[in-house]
């Protein structure tokens, strides 16, 4: 009988590792992205304002990078 786990690829475990270290998954891609400071920018105004139709320039500057990002 095959050991518990034993189907999984090295990058679910490297995920499964990072997530116990307390890396939030999401907060990993959109940093490979170079947009995290967009994003953060973004998570700041909505915590302040807490409606995000308040934060439009953060919105637009997260969109226009990520977009940029799948251009190339």
């Amino acid at each position: 009988m095959a050991r518990p786990g034993h189907g999984r690829s090295r990058s679910s475990l490297k995920e499964e590792e990072e997530e116990e270290e307390g890396e939030d998954p999401l907060d990993a891609l959109i940093s490979r992205t170079g947009c995290m400071g967009q994003h953060r920018a973004l998570q700041d105004c909505m915590a302040q304002r807490q409606d995000w139709r308040h934060c439009q320039p953060q919105v637009r500057a997260f969109g226009e990078c990520m977009a940029r990002r799948q251009r190339r």
